[in-house]
C-alpha cells in the first residue's frame, strides 16, 4: 500500500512570492469554475421543476445562466491556460532543436500575456462605456455591466497565468541531446 501524501493540485512550483500567487490563483479559479458550474446546474434543474411541477418558470433563469456562462468562460480561459489546454500549432516548434523551442515558448507565452492584458484593459474601457448607458437587466433589474465584470478579471488571470508560465520555463534546464 502507498502511504504517500496525495499531491495538493494547488501547490507551485515556482518559487517564493511567486508561487504563493500561482497557487492562489489555482484556488481561485478551482473555487470560480466549480460555483459557477454547480450554480448554472442548480438554476436549470430548478426552472426546469418549477415549469413542469408547478407551471411556473423561474423570471430571471436565463438571465442568471447567462451571467454564469460569462464567469465560466473567462474563468476557464485561465484555467485552459495552467492546465496546457489551448490549441496549438506546433509544426515549427516540433522541427527547432530543445533550446530552441524553450526560448519559442517563453516568448510565445510572453506575447500571449501581453496580449491578454490589452484585452483586460479594453474590456475595461467596454465596460465603462456599459455602465455610463445605464442599461439593466430586465428580469434582474441589475447593471448589464455588472454581468460583463467577469471578463476583465478572467483575461488579467489569463495574462498572469501566462506570465507565470514564461517564468516557469525559464527557470527549466534543457540540455540538448
Amino acid at each position: 500500500m502507498d502511504n504517500t501524501e496525495p499531491r495538493d493540485p494547488h501547490a507551485s512550483s515556482l518559487p517564493g512570492i511567486l508561487g504563493v500567487i500561482d497557487s492562489n490563483v489555482s484556488r481561485l479559479e478551482s473555487v470560480l469554475l466549480a460555483v459557477g458550474v454547480l450554480l448554472m446546474a442548480l438554476n436549470t434543474i430548478s426552472n426546469v421543476v418549477g415549469r413542469f411541477l408547478f407551471q411556473y418558470s423561474l423570471f430571471f433563469s436565463e438571465e442568471l445562466n447567462r451571467i454564469l456562462i460569462i464567469l465560466i468562460t473567462f474563468a476557464g480561459i485561465s484555467y485552459a491556460a495552467r492546465q496546457g489546454r489551448h490549441i496549438r500549432l506546433s509544426a515549427i516548434y516540433d522541427a527547432m532543436p530543445p533550446s530552441a523551442r524553450k526560448a519559442m515558448m517563453v516568448l510565445i507565452a510572453l506575447v500571449t500575456a501581453i496580449a491578454m492584458f490589452g484585452l483586460c484593459y479594453f474590456s475595461i474601457g467596454y465596460i465603462l462605456k456599459v455602465a455610463n448607458s445605464g442599461r439593466v437587466l430586465p428580469a434582474l433589474q441589475t447593471p448589464v455591466y455588472w454581468i460583463f465584470l467577469w471578463v476583465p478579471v478572467g483575461f488579467f488571470m489569463t495574462g498572469l497565468q501566462y506570465t507565470l508560465t514564461a517564468v516557469k520555463l525559464s527557470l527549466i534546464h534543457i540540455s540538448e541531446p
